[in-house]
């Protein structure tokens, strides 16, 4: 890692080949680099797979041929699985001075954890959880938000460039309670755009509309724009898995407790996305929150959606 990071001299390890996975994997590969991946689910990798990368059947082996070895998995026992396995976790198999950057979105504490004990491997961890959702994965828009040191993060640019724009944000750690800090008003600002909705339907507007009418004001929001046509379309598909969402919102209220904080709005934000999770909604994506406020109300947007959804 003393050299610059290119295709030439860095080989790339990618374990998580999802929704937001397998969008970043490809933009690496089609840089150039040369790509070794795993993912639970080998169907998942066959795109990328046809694109030139290799497959692999253990985090380890990933390792084993990169210099650099990206994450982004489900869960923090996930992380942990993937990575500080002693059989079969990545950093079993990486050589010193290789690099783990892990970009799912999980605890800050096994963040640090990482860290030390990549660090006593001879290794380095950044975490760097990322922000933009399906889209800002395939368009490379997305927000990288990292910790660990600084000049790491400094070296791996050139990678974190093909993906979106990387920030800097402190320690070990701190990548993660930025995430969740980010989760934090994505969560209150989706409860908003779907009462907004409820209302304006409740009041008889054309909700379309009134979207186009309140986007260029105050309220106007990424959330209105990625999430809006989406609801009134009833496209409910995941760009962010609603279980995916309780979970990060369950760190956040952990963490909350740990600095005596009260966030009332991400409390309930949780319960409500809890309430789709318990009606079999887990694999829709953050927008199926709509459900949630319908169901309390009575009333569903569908019919007026599908009268007047405009593409």
């Amino acid at each position: 890692m003393a050299t610059a990071v290119d295709p030439s001299n860095t080989r790339l390890g990618w374990i998580g080949t999802g929704v937001m996975g397998r969008s970043m994997c490809a933009h690496l590969i089609n840089a150039g680099y040369t790509l070794t991946v795993f993912t639970r689910t080998p169907s998942k990798a066959q795109e990328l797979i046809s694109m030139g990368a290799h497959w692999v059947d253990t985090p380890k082996a990933v390792a084993s041929q990169s210099d650099v070895v990206f994450s982004i998995v489900g869960y923090p026992s996930d992380v942990r699985q993937v990575i500080l396995d002693s059989n079969s976790g990545a950093l079993s198999g990486l050589r010193q001075g290789g690099v783990i950057i892990d970009m799912t979105t999980s605890e800050p504490s096994l963040a640090v954890e990482i860290h030390s004990a990549a660090s006593a491997a001879g290794c380095s961890a950044i975490d760097a959880p990322v922000s933009g959702g399906d889209r800002g994965a395939r368009n490379a828009a997305l927000s990288i938000f990292a910790g660990g040191e600084e000049s790491i993060v400094q070296r791996l640019n050139p990678l974190f460039n093909l993906l979106g724009k990387v920030y800097y944000m402190g320690a070990p750690g701190k990548g993660q309670f930025t995430k969740l800090g980010n989760q934090v008003v994505i969560a209150s600002s989706m409860v908003g755009l779907c009462e907004g909705l409820i209302y304006a339907h409740k009041a008889g507007l054309d909700l379309n509309h009134f979207v186009d009418a309140i986007s260029t004001g105050a309220a106007g929001s990424k959330s209105l724009d990625l999430y809006g046509s989406r609801i009134l379309n009833r496209d409910l598909e995941p760009g962010f898995y609603v279980n995916h969402f309780v979970k990060d919102l369950g760190i956040c209220l952990r963490e909350c407790q740990n600095m005596g904080l009260a966030l009332p709005g991400l409390a309930l934000a949780q319960q409500l996305y809890l309430s789709l999770k318990a009606h079999g909604e887990g694999d829709l994506g953050t927008q199926a929150l709509i459900l949630a406020l319908e169901r309390i109300n009575n009333l569903s947007l569908q019919s007026e959606a599908s009268a007047i959804g405009k593409p």
